[in-house]
């Protein structure tokens, strides 16, 4: 392990990085969901539900709540990061959570209460791509390792 200037600073795993750079992604779309012009129709972005016609990048309809939770995610896969566990932990249970999202997304009608996030046809191909993607990064960058804290 390195010291720098008495303190100790472990090399990061794989997975710690892959955890950082997934969460740091999460805190950009949170911000840029918030950002006119990124985000059109933004004039129409509501705090939460399928009347929210805010589009991110012109696709992906987000609301408020949804902004918040891109912002959520991104600190906790950032705080996370911290050792290899728990990296890997917010890339498998976050990418669960994805993909019991994108089922989600499948199953409840667009224009129903029940789409309180908001999400559409994007978002949902969107949630499949990072369930995959997330657990396949917590599964084979741990791959062999024993699970530290």
């Amino acid at each position: 392990m390195a010291t720098h200037t008495g303190t100790r600073m472990a090399a990061r795993t794989n997975v710690q990085k892959a955890s950082m750079v997934v969460g740091a992604v999460f805190l950009l779309v949170g911000v840029l969901g918030f950002v006119p012009g990124i985000t059109g129709n933004y004039d129409q972005l509501a705090f939460a539900g399928h009347h929210s016609e805010a589009l991110l990048l012109g696709l992906f309809q987000v609301s408020a709540l949804h902004n918040i939770v891109h912002l959520l995610f991104g600190a906790a896969g950032i705080a996370l990061a911290r050792t290899a566990a728990g990296a890997r932990s917010f890339l498998l249970y976050g990418g669960i959570i994805y993909l019991v999202l994108f089922i989600y997304g499948l199953v409840i009608p667009q224009d129903s209460d029940g789409n309180f996030v908001p999400l559409n046809s994007f978002d949902n191909i969107l949630h499949l791509l990072l369930g995959i993607g997330m657990v396949a990064l917590a599964l084979i960058l741990t791959k062999g390792h024993k699970a530290r804290a």
